[in-house]
């Protein structure tokens, strides 16, 4: 719910997958990867979810943190048998939640460098750079933290595209408001627009939390319907 803007720019990579062919008539290259990026709580990870289950695809999901291990050499295995995993099915979605656990900028100098997360980073752009054709495969990386990510990673040909997911309008948080009050009883006094009015910067993960707290209050005051109070 909500999230327009982000909506309209991934729209166009769900038809890629579905429809190559039409792009591939006018010399159109399917972008290797989306970046999203914003606070915490906006719907990063149930954006590259929707990506894929709209697309009809595999979805691969792992953190950043899973590839950070203490011995060089295990996180850029690791990279490369997710790749593998994903290439086996012709169409796939890769999401890598946390990106800059792997992705920060390298050091200049060699004393201050980490082998094993630069090898681990060296790897996703091995496999993100065309250097092996994975027509079909997109990778989504999740950030809060955009600024500190490898210039390498974020050159077209990487990550194409960077998608700011920001948080919620007063429309968009009433479209969440009202996709998380289906499944909870609510009284006639309940007014979604003039709570979405009352809860600017609230994230849609804050959104679904207010409700979920009403619903507690709701149930310790042994009520059967969730009231405006």
């Amino acid at each position: 719910a909500g999230n327009v803007e982000a909506k309209s720019m991934v729209s166009d990579i769900i038809n890629f997958i579905k429809e190559p062919e039409k792009y591939a008539s006018v010399g159109a290259r399917m972008p290797k990867g989306l970046l999203l990026y914003d606070p915490p709580g906006t719907g990063k990870t149930l954006m590259a979810k929707a990506i894929a289950g709209e697309a009809n695809v595999p979805f691969y999901a792992m953190s950043g943190s899973d590839f950070v291990q203490m011995y060089v050499g295990v996180g850029a295995s690791r990279i490369r048998s997710l790749f593998q995993k994903a290439k086996k099915n012709e169409k796939a979605v890769i999401f890598i939640d946390e990106i800059d656990a792997i992705g920060k900028k390298r050091a200049r100098n060699a004393s201050a460098s980490n082998d094993e997360r630069d090898q681990t980073l060296n790897a996703l752009l091995t496999e993100m750079s065309g250097f092996h054709d994975n027509q079909g495969i997109v990778v989504i990386g999740a950030t809060n933290r955009l600024d500190t990510l490898d210039e390498a990673l974020l050159r077209p040909g990487r990550f194409d595209r960077q998608i700011e997911i920001g948080l919620p309008d007063v429309n968009s948080r009433e479209k969440i408001l009202s996709l998380h009050a289906r499944t909870k009883p609510m009284s006639d006094d309940v007014d979604l627009s003039a709570l979405s009015k009352s809860t600017v910067f609230f994230s849609g993960a804050m959104l679904e939390n207010l409700l979920n707290e009403a619903a507690i209050f709701a149930a310790n005051d042994s009520q059967q319907i969730i009231n405006k109070e």
